[in-house]
Formats: C-alpha cells, structure tokens, sequence
C-alpha cells in the first residue's frame, strides 16, 4: 500500500509539473484568458463620463453594444469579445488608471477611445506593447507613438479644414478655444487652412475649459468679426468655437451679444457640434441653424452608417447615450471594425495577444471600413510628413452645414484631404 501511494503521489507531482511547464512555455492557454483556440479576446474602451466640462459616454456605450452583436453572431474568427470599460474622468490621472486596468486585465487592444491626456495613458500602454486603436484624436500622442493606430487625422485635420471652410467665405475670423495645452495648437492649424486659401490669421481668443460665461469671449469675437468703419461694414466676419460641450453655452452667449443689425458667420468642428445638439437646441429654429460644421465622416443621413445604426436599435438596448449621429459614436465604431478585420486575419484557433495584433496592424493590407474612411493602414509607407503628427494616415474631412436643422452636405464642397496644407503648417506639438 505505502508503494502504491507513493508511486500515485509521484504520478501526480510529474503531471502537475508538466501542466506547469506547457502552461509556462504557451501550449495552451488558461480559460477566459485572452487568446487561444475559441478562448475570449479581452479589450478596453474608456472615456471621459460626468465631468465639468468634455463627456463621450457614447464611446463606451457603443463599444458594449458592439460587444453584444459580434457575440451574438458567434464572435470573431471563433473568439468571444470581452469589452471593459472605464472612465477616463478627464484627468491624467483618470487616464493612467484605465491604461493601468488595460494592463491588468490582459486586454490585447485599447479600441476606440477618447482622452486628452496622451502622456498619462500611452506610456503604460507602450510598456506592456497594448495597440492604442481608433482614439478620438485629441491628444497629440496619439498621432506621435509607434503604438497607436487612428483611424481619423483628429483635431488637427479638423480646425486645418475649418481654416479652409471659412477662408473661402470669410474675411475676418475669431477662434475661441480652450486655454489648455492641447488648444494651444489650435490656431496654428486653423491658420494653416486660412493661409491656404489667402486669408489672414485668426484672432486667438481663449477660455477656461469648464467655464459657465462666456459673455467676455463673445464680446471679444465680435470686436474682431465686425470692427468699424465703411470698408469694415462690407467685410464678411466669422466666429468659430471648438470648446467641447462647451461650445453650446459660448454660442448662447453670443446669440445674446451679437449686434442684431450684423450676424457674423458661425462655425465648429464635428464633437463640438452635433446633430444631437442642434435638436436640443430648437432644430430648424435652432441657433446653430445655417452654421459650417467640419467633419471627419460621411453625414450621418448617409446609407453608409446603417449597420452602424441596426446595431445602436438591436443591442444599445436602451441606452440613450449611444447616439449614432454622434461623432465619439462613430469613431468607436469604425475602430471596432478596424480591431474585427485585423482579428479575422489570423489564422483558424490561433493564439491572440497584444503583440500579435501590434504586429498584424504594422504589417496587414489596408484595413477597408465600408466606405465610412478612405481604406487604413499603418505600415511605414502609409505614414505622412506632418510635423509633430506623423501618425496620420487617414487626413479626410468633409464639410458640412445646418439646413433646416439637419447637418447635411455642404453645396459644392467635396471632401478634401488636408494632409498637404498640414505638411506646410508650423510644427504644433
């Protein structure tokens, strides 16, 4: 009996080290880890939620409904997707602690999201080698580090091609942005669009991110837009403000200081403006009504947009933060269906980690997203001359206006690419 215990007790102490061994060097992977034959896929979207100033719940919403409709069809390429998500708060802080919960959860990607602090969640990310897909694109890392892959040209693109939407209409321009390192860059690519189409620079007007009062800024813009004088009275003035969620409290305060003989042109950026925002506000009576709006997408009435649409109805279930005319919305959206692409190209029950897909991403084809961008890729080859935003592969904008309280297509304006007018623009960042 006691050598037939101890033959069964060796028995299990060589099998168990075997276990521990093949577990060790990969030949298999641990239920519900990231990875592995049928295994589930872990990865993040985070985004900043009840804040005082820039909130995008409708990212995270989006990446959870998304999450249900791909697992609902079985998953991708035989894997089930696992979406965390996690509020950015809108501090690095906030920032470093999702990067640092990405971590610990193994998560193989960070998938369209949104944060302005790139140095607070980029450098976690960059240590565990965590692809940054997709971001909103408002900070400058995202468009620096070799391990973020946008899926739109961000800000900058945004206020370049502002620059050429009211260079051609406008003969003075006021910018009102946010006194903030990222909106420090602001105007020298709004300038950037102006000077491309001959226009002088636009008067820099700054505010508190989170402020209730906007009255000075209003009245400041409109000292620059209307000025004095006969040849002054002929001369077209047009007032643009990116401030975030902000930017309909700035506009308020204008409608009310605004002189009623003179109303200079409007105009935003799409995520500073929104539909949602123009309905709020009164729709065909809406003080948005006839403003210039630039955009990184195809308008949201486009057909392109309807599977984006049948999944918001079939598996938002509810959540009135997942808008898809929303611009965060449709940014998550295509980077999730950047991260299913580049999933499907691996090979049948193979094994998926972070790297794995870093690597899929600097070597794949172009990535096609339906129409809805110009075909991605973030090979060597792909990336641009833009100083400080080398990362930019995908520089596309359309322009836009409110008519009759619907953001639609500008007459005459076809989308443009501003990459070239970037590559002439001061380094910003």
């Amino acid at each position: 009996m006691t050598i037939s215990r101890r033959a069964a007790s060796l028995s299990r102490t060589v099998v168990a080290t075997a276990m521990g061994a093949c577990l060790v060097a990969g030949c298999g992977t641990l239920p519900g880890s990231s990875g592995g034959s049928g295994g589930t896929i872990t990865v993040m979207t985070f985004a900043p939620e009840g804040t005082g100033a820039t909130n995008m719940p409708g990212m995270t919403g989006m990446a959870k409904a998304y999450e249900r409709w791909v697992n609902a069809k079985g998953g991708i390429n035989g894997h089930k997707l696992r979406v965390l998500t996690c509020n950015e708060k809108n501090t690095p802080s906030g920032a470093a602690d999702c990067a640092r919960k990405a971590v610990a959860e193994k998560a193989v990607a960070v998938v369209g999201s949104y944060s302005q602090h790139g140095r607070a969640f980029m450098a976690p990310l960059e240590a565990e080698g965590i692809p940054f897909i997709g971001g909103y694109g408002v900070s400058s890392e995202e468009f620096q580090s070799p391990l973020s892959y946008p899926v739109n040209g961000g800000q900058s693109v945004l206020i370049a091609g502002a620059g050429h939407q009211l260079g051609r209409v406008c003969d003075q321009v006021a910018l009102v942005r946010p006194d903030t390192i990222p909106g420090d860059t602001l105007p020298v690519l709004l300038n950037a669009g102006l000077r491309a189409n001959k226009m002088a620079d636009a008067a820099d007007i700054r505010a508190a991110e989170d402020s209730a009062d906007f009255t000075p800024q209003a009245s400041e813009a409109l000292a620059h837009t209307t000025g004095t004088g006969k040849e002054k009275e002929k001369e077209r003035g047009c007032v643009t403000a990116v401030l975030g969620e902000r930017t309909e409290t700035f506009f308020d305060a204008f409608r009310r200081t605004e002189p009623q003989r003179k109303k200079p042109q409007i105009s935003s950026v799409l995520g500073s403006v929104s539909q949602s925002l123009v309905d709020r506000t009164g729709g065909r009576e809406s003080p948005f009504e006839g403003a210039y709006i630039t955009s990184w997408y195809p308008v949201a009435s486009d057909p392109v947009w309807e599977p984006m649409r049948k999944v918001v109805t079939d598996f938002a279930f509810g959540d009135d933060t997942v808008d898809p005319d929303d611009s965060g919305a449709q940014t998550t959206w295509i980077a999730y269906t950047v991260l299913s692409e580049i999933l499907k190209r691996f090979g049948e029950g193979e094994g998926v980690d972070a790297r794995k897909v870093k690597r899929s991403l600097n070597e794949s084809q172009p990535v096609k997203t339906g129409g809805l961008t110009p075909d991605l890729s973030w090979r060597y080859q792909d990336m641009r001359a833009v100083a400080g935003f080398p990362r930019i592969v995908n520089g596309q904008v359309t322009f836009q206006i409110v008519q009759s309280g619907r953001l639609v297509a500008q007459p005459g304006e076809k989308s443009l690419d501003m990459t070239p007018t970037l590559v002439q623009a001061p380094h910003t960042a």
